[in-house]
């Protein structure tokens, strides 16, 4: 059985992170070997959260997974509260990485247009570093600005966010994810991923649904790290993990529920294994300016 290493934080109630990593990738096969870095008493978008942070443990741990020899098929890393924490997870990299895996970094550093709280410039100088060492980056809008120096995401075109996925490939990572990107149609949910290796862009659009849930991008990062272990194709995985994110938030708004909960993910998990009824992705053609303003 493929092990994959997974590197994220731990809510005991709400869905993110590894309460939503795990199960997902399970579920598609894979033994899930977590590496906590904070346990909470609930994920971090509930009021008066408790949380104990591992990062002084993480090195331990670590330490007793080289003693033990293991090989991990993938390497997933999402959320990281400090600079310290990113220091040790670019050690992780360079100690557990070799030509027969992968490594796939979420740099969870904002959203709508800001940083997370607790995030700086030296955060996203680390979160910058990590993306080098990874084969696949999966930053939203947001986090793709920031990881580039960009002041805004306003009046950001379709064919700018294109230029910005080759610069991002220029870090290091062989492909590129952008999601939250924008469409020709703004009630679009617009996903763009670039393969450097073959210099294609792909694009994946659904329908929007008005609700927002915790935990989305940590489920799309999961499936898009199961879909290529599976050794599924680039856009072959965005299409399923995008397919997958839709059919939750519909599984979901129909209830009367609490947003913070999260996509209720245990009604749709039978997704990942099933043949997806159509494919949505499109090849996009190559910008004309790979001009980042």
């Amino acid at each position: 059985m493929k092990k994959i290493a997974a590197i994220h934080d731990l809510s005991g109630y709400g869905r993110a992170s590894l309460t939503v990593a795990i199960p997902i990738l399970s579920h598609m096969g894979y033994q899930v070997c977590p590496l906590p870095t904070a346990i909470l008493s609930a994920h971090s978008e509930y009021p008066n959260f408790r949380s104990l942070d591992l990062t002084d443990f993480m090195e331990e741990y670590i330490a007793h997974w080289k003693t033990l020899n293991l090989h991990f098929d993938a390497i997933y890393s999402g959320y990281l509260a400090s600079v310290k924490q990113m220091e040790i997870v670019s050690d992780f990299f360079n100690h557990f990485q070799n030509e027969q895996n992968f490594i796939l970094v979420d740099p969870v550093l904002g959203d709508h247009g800001s940083l997370y709280p607790n995030m700086n410039q030296a955060m996203i100088e680390g979160m910058r570093h990590l993306c080098t060492q990874a084969k696949v980056i999966t930053p939203n809008l947001t986090e793709a600005a920031f990881l580039l120096g960009e002041n805004s995401v306003k009046g950001i075109s379709a064919e700018q966010t294109l230029a910005w996925c080759k610069a991002l490939s220029q870090f290091g990572p062989e492909h590129v994810i952008i999601t939250s990107a924008p469409g020709n149609n703004p009630q679009d949910i617009v996903t763009i991923a670039y393969n450097r290796t073959d210099n294609r862009y792909w694009e994946v659009v659904c329908d929007h649904i008005p609700a927002s849930y915790p935990g989305t991008g940590d489920a799309f990062a999961s499936v898009i790290t199961g879909c290529l272990l599976n050794g599924d194709s680039l856009p072959e995985a965005v299409d399923r993990a995008v397919h997958f994110i839709n059919m939750g938030i519909k599984a979901t708004f129909g209830y009367t529920h609490n947003p913070l909960d999260g996509m209720n993910q245990e009604k749709v998990l039978h997704y990942l294994n099933e043949p997806i009824p159509y494919y949505r992705y499109q090849l996009i053609e190559e910008p004309k300016t790979t001009d980042r303003t």
